[in-house]
């Protein structure tokens, strides 16, 4: 009797070790993933300032647009062909990646409600459409700092990000030895 219920308390921590395996199963996306756009309704875009063919704009996003597809049709919109940028706010949630140079992939990491430490990023030209690349901080309630490339980001009660827009163009092409789309700034097109 003794052994049969060793045995099924040994059967059981299997299970249930392999059920947490498999539910922990990490999930991986492309570099190369063109962002969804549509999920950003909520978005304000001002003009703020002009000097000479550069330009300022100010883009507020409202509680659950989507940050990734919101840039992205500002970015489509307005033509950019090169721009940088930066923002403050706070998210509900976000999906950030480690790009995983074995895999050539973006490993998520998702992390559920945290304020924006920092925001940073670009907008170029890839395969004739602007793309663009971010970094983000953002720090958990415990005040624990995670970050990574912007893969999604739902905004809580606002994101305020400011664009300078430029006029000289910067076009991306995939690096070979990573799957990745970097800037080269030799490219004409």
């Amino acid at each position: 009797m003794k052994t049969r219920i060793v045995l099924s308390m040994n059967m059981l921590t299997v299970f249930l070790l392999c059920n947490s395996i498999n539910t922990k199963a990490q999930d991986y996306v492309s570099p190369t993933k063109p962002a969804e756009t549509g999920k950003s309704p909520g978005v304000k875009t001002k003009l703020i300032s002009t000097n000479g063919s550069t330009k300022n704009y100010i883009l507020i996003f409202s509680p659950g647009d989507e940050v990734v597809s919101g840039l992205t049709e500002f970015a489509q919109k307005y033509n950019v062909i090169n721009a940088h940028y930066t923002a403050i706010g706070d998210a509900a949630t976000t999906k950030v990646g480690w790009f995983d140079y074995n895999k050539k992939m973006f490993k998520v990491i998702p992390i559920d409600t945290a304020e924006v430490t920092s925001f940073i990023g670009d907008i170029a030209v890839f395969n004739g459409k602007p793309v663009a690349h971010t970094h983000v901080s953002v720090a958990t309630t415990d005040g624990i700092v995670h970050g990574g490339h912007l893969l999604e980001m739902i905004v809580g009660p606002t994101l305020e990000l400011f664009v300078t827009v430029e006029p000289t163009p910067l076009y991306k092409k995939v690096d070979d030895n990573y799957g990745a789309a970097v800037i080269n700034p030799e490219l004409k097109e």
